[in-house]
């Protein structure tokens, strides 16, 4: 999936990589921390978009150069429709700005394969809740959480302030927003927003090895079970019920139930192909 054509769907500042049924999506600018300009938003919202209807069974997402993501570009390095933060920005037009930033969340959150955000070094601002909109997220022992927002008089945005309360609760959610404190590797691994933190010059093989476990599953139930998990919250215990029992109504019909009996009976590992 080349970048750079000039389309909404590409951006030569974000490289998507396949190999095999594994997307790589790479925020590349290093050299401003990859924060994203406004066109990079639009891009990578319409990437994840699309992405998980190409035969794609897993995506990582990551950034360049030692650092995820340092948010949105607030300084001069921005296009004309970023959507930066400024004083004298109408309101209409600022609140449009922040409605293409949800889009690009939404798109993150709702991609039908898995997402797994592999995180070093910096990790602030929008680039924390892009992470925390993947399904899962690797990070190394020198990653650095910050949600920053206060510290530039704004309230939280690109999804923080549901994304982080479901991931630590409202206590220690609001902790870190009112007080927009970094947050290490070690705490953020010890309050539960990261999944495992690695040895920085093993995070590249641990999130490999994750998106090959995760490839070999699956496709169709996977992504029905990724719903039920999402949706679980919303939902009382007799609809996910009825949620789960309609989708193992999919899943008894397809080819991938009937390869994982046969692979039990020969005692060898599936070999699923998603149909």
């Amino acid at each position: 999936m080349p970048a750079g054509d000039g389309s909404a769907r590409s951006h030569p500042d974000i490289r998507v990589e396949r190999a095999g049924p594994v997307v790589t999506v790479t925020l590349d600018r290093p050299q401003a921390k990859n924060a994203c300009t406004g066109d990079m938003w639009v891009a990578l919202g319409a990437i994840f978009r699309d992405v998980g209807y190409g035969g794609a069974r897993v995506v990582v997402l990551t950034g360049a150069g030692g650092d995820f993501c340092t948010g949105a570009d607030l300084g001069g390095g921005r296009g004309d429709d970023a959507p930066a933060a400024t004083g004298d920005r109408p309101l209409g037009t600022m609140t449009d700005a922040m409605r293409v930033l949800g889009d690009v969340v939404l798109a993150v959150h709702h991609c039908p394969v898995p997402v797994i955000a592999k995180v070093d070094g910096l990790c602030v601002g929008a680039g924390l809740g892009l992470a925390l909109a993947a399904d899962l997220l690797w990070c190394s022992d020198r990653a650095r959480f910050c949600a920053i927002f206060a510290r530039r008089g704004l309230s939280l945005d690109f999804g923080t302030s549901w994304l982080l309360r479901q991931r630590i609760g409202v206590h220690r959610a609001k902790e870190l927003a009112f007080t927009a404190r970094m947050v290490d590797a070690t705490e953020a691994m010890r309050i539960g927003f990261v999944n495992a933190v690695v040895p920085a010059d093993e995070l590249d093989d641990a999130v490999a090895a994750l998106a090959e476990t995760i490839a070999a599953g699956p496709p169709i139930a996977l992504a029905s079970t990724k719903r039920e998990l999402d949706n679980a919250s919303t939902m009382a215990l007799a609809q996910a019920l009825e949620v789960e029992a309609l989708a193992q109504s999919v899943n008894v019909q397809t080819a991938d139930m009937r390869e994982a009996l046969l692979a039990w009976f020969e005692r060898r590992p599936p070999r699923f192909e998603g149909r």
